[in-house]
Protein backbone atom coordinates (compact mmCIF):
# COMPACT_ATOMS: atom_id res chain seq x y z
CA UNK A 1 0.00 0.00 0.00
CA UNK A 2 1.38 3.07 -0.99
CA UNK A 3 2.45 5.42 2.03
CA UNK A 4 -0.62 8.40 1.87
CA UNK A 5 -1.06 11.42 4.12
CA UNK A 6 -3.74 9.74 6.68
CA UNK A 7 -6.29 12.99 6.10
CA UNK A 8 -6.19 11.79 2.10
CA UNK A 9 -9.70 10.35 2.87
CA UNK A 10 -11.49 8.68 -0.16
CA UNK A 11 -13.96 11.35 -2.04
CA UNK A 12 -17.21 9.61 -0.24
CA UNK A 13 -15.72 9.52 2.93
CA UNK A 14 -16.81 11.25 5.41
CA UNK A 15 -14.52 11.50 9.00
CA UNK A 16 -15.85 10.14 12.52
CA UNK A 17 -13.49 13.06 13.69
CA UNK A 18 -10.66 14.71 12.71
CA UNK A 19 -7.00 13.39 13.03
CA UNK A 20 -3.96 15.40 13.26
CA UNK A 21 -1.45 15.36 10.22
CA UNK A 22 0.89 12.23 10.87
CA UNK A 23 -1.22 10.81 13.97
CA UNK A 24 0.23 6.80 14.79
CA UNK A 25 -1.65 4.72 16.96
CA UNK A 26 0.28 4.65 20.68
CA UNK A 27 0.25 2.80 23.09
CA UNK A 28 0.19 5.22 25.59
CA UNK A 29 -3.59 5.66 24.10
CA UNK A 30 -6.43 3.39 24.84
CA UNK A 31 -6.67 0.58 23.19
CA UNK A 32 -9.09 1.14 20.19
CA UNK A 33 -9.86 4.20 21.20
CA UNK A 34 -12.13 6.38 18.60
CA UNK A 35 -8.67 8.26 17.13
CA UNK A 36 -7.20 4.41 16.44
CA UNK A 37 -10.33 3.31 15.59
CA UNK A 38 -10.57 6.28 12.89
CA UNK A 39 -7.01 5.81 12.01
CA UNK A 40 -7.17 2.32 10.55
CA UNK A 41 -10.28 2.69 9.36
CA UNK A 42 -9.05 5.58 7.16
CA UNK A 43 -6.11 3.07 6.36
CA UNK A 44 -7.99 0.42 5.17
CA UNK A 45 -10.63 2.97 3.12
CA UNK A 46 -7.35 4.30 1.30
CA UNK A 47 -5.95 0.60 0.26
CA UNK A 48 -9.64 -0.68 -0.94
CA UNK A 49 -9.52 2.62 -3.41
CA UNK A 50 -6.23 2.36 -4.38
CA UNK A 51 -6.88 -1.47 -5.14
CA UNK A 52 -10.18 -0.89 -6.97
CA UNK A 53 -8.26 2.29 -9.10
CA UNK A 54 -5.76 -0.24 -10.33
CA UNK A 55 -8.01 -2.89 -10.84
CA UNK A 56 -10.41 -0.55 -13.05
CA UNK A 57 -7.42 0.84 -14.98
CA UNK A 58 -6.30 -2.93 -15.44
CA UNK A 59 -9.16 -3.68 -17.17
CA UNK A 60 -9.00 -0.57 -19.34
CA UNK A 61 -6.01 -1.70 -20.43
CA UNK A 62 -7.11 -4.99 -21.49
CA UNK A 63 -9.92 -3.45 -23.13
CA UNK A 64 -8.03 -0.85 -25.26
CA UNK A 65 -5.30 -3.09 -26.30
CA UNK A 66 -4.64 -4.23 -29.83
CA UNK A 67 -6.43 -8.19 -30.28
CA UNK A 68 -5.22 -8.76 -34.12
CA UNK A 69 -1.60 -8.47 -33.16
CA UNK A 70 -0.13 -10.38 -36.08
CA UNK A 71 3.41 -11.50 -34.96
CA UNK A 72 3.06 -14.76 -32.84
CA UNK A 73 6.01 -13.81 -30.51
CA UNK A 74 4.34 -10.36 -29.87
CA UNK A 75 1.09 -12.46 -29.42
CA UNK A 76 2.53 -14.94 -26.60
CA UNK A 77 4.36 -11.78 -24.70
CA UNK A 78 1.15 -10.31 -24.24
CA UNK A 79 -1.03 -13.30 -23.26
CA UNK A 80 1.35 -14.11 -20.85
CA UNK A 81 1.36 -10.17 -19.10
CA UNK A 82 -2.34 -10.68 -19.53
CA UNK A 83 -2.40 -13.55 -17.54
CA UNK A 84 0.12 -12.16 -14.95
CA UNK A 85 -2.24 -8.80 -14.67
CA UNK A 86 -5.05 -11.16 -14.37
CA UNK A 87 -3.87 -13.54 -11.45
CA UNK A 88 -2.77 -10.12 -9.87
CA UNK A 89 -6.22 -8.52 -10.13
CA UNK A 90 -7.44 -11.99 -8.42
CA UNK A 91 -5.09 -11.72 -5.64
CA UNK A 92 -6.78 -7.76 -5.63
CA UNK A 93 -10.17 -9.67 -5.21
CA UNK A 94 -9.33 -11.94 -2.76
CA UNK A 95 -7.95 -8.89 -0.74
CA UNK A 96 -10.97 -7.01 -1.10
CA UNK A 97 -13.14 -9.11 0.48
CA UNK A 98 -10.15 -9.71 3.55
CA UNK A 99 -10.83 -5.62 3.39
CA UNK A 100 -14.72 -5.93 2.84
CA UNK A 101 -14.55 -8.06 6.14
CA UNK A 102 -12.20 -5.78 8.13
CA UNK A 103 -15.29 -2.68 7.41
CA UNK A 104 -17.83 -4.58 8.83
CA UNK A 105 -15.84 -5.36 11.93
CA UNK A 106 -16.09 -1.59 12.43
CA UNK A 107 -19.82 -1.79 12.46
CA UNK A 108 -19.63 -4.66 14.96
CA UNK A 109 -17.14 -3.28 17.18
CA UNK A 110 -14.77 -6.32 16.85
CA UNK A 111 -12.18 -4.74 15.05
CA UNK A 112 -8.89 -4.68 16.30
CA UNK A 113 -9.31 -8.21 18.61
CA UNK A 114 -9.07 -11.55 17.49
CA UNK A 115 -11.85 -13.61 15.70
CA UNK A 116 -10.32 -16.63 17.62
CA UNK A 117 -9.26 -15.66 21.34
CA UNK A 118 -10.89 -11.70 21.70
CA UNK A 119 -7.55 -10.80 22.83
CA UNK A 120 -5.97 -7.34 21.60
CA UNK A 121 -4.74 -8.19 18.45
CA UNK A 122 -1.62 -5.28 18.73
CA UNK A 123 -1.11 -2.08 17.12
CA UNK A 124 2.11 -3.23 15.69
CA UNK A 125 0.57 -6.04 14.24
CA UNK A 126 -2.52 -4.10 12.89
CA UNK A 127 -0.19 -0.99 12.03
CA UNK A 128 1.50 -3.53 9.49
CA UNK A 129 -1.49 -5.37 8.61
CA UNK A 130 -4.47 -3.84 9.15
CA UNK A 131 -6.81 -5.87 8.09
CA UNK A 132 -5.47 -8.94 10.31
CA UNK A 133 -8.14 -10.46 11.90
CA UNK A 134 -5.91 -13.04 14.53
CA UNK A 135 -3.64 -12.17 17.24
CA UNK A 136 -0.39 -13.97 16.87
CA UNK A 137 -0.58 -16.96 18.80
CA UNK A 138 -3.58 -17.25 17.11
CA UNK A 139 -1.96 -16.55 13.45
CA UNK A 140 0.59 -18.96 14.44
CA UNK A 141 -1.73 -21.72 15.67
CA UNK A 142 -3.66 -21.54 12.32
CA UNK A 143 0.07 -21.77 10.04
CA UNK A 144 0.82 -24.60 11.91
CA UNK A 145 -2.40 -26.26 11.30
CA UNK A 146 -2.46 -25.58 7.40
CA UNK A 147 1.31 -26.92 7.44
CA UNK A 148 0.49 -29.65 9.24
CA UNK A 149 -2.69 -30.64 7.12
CA UNK A 150 -0.60 -29.83 3.53
CA UNK A 151 2.24 -32.43 4.75
CA UNK A 152 -0.32 -34.77 6.01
Amino acid sequence: MAERSINDLPEDYVPNMDLPEGYVPSDKEEYMCDEQLEYFRRRILQWKEDLLKESNETIANLRSEARDVSDEAERASRETENTFELRTRDRYRKLLKKINKALDRFKTGDYGYCEETDEEIGLPRLIARPIATLCIDAQERWELKQKITKEG
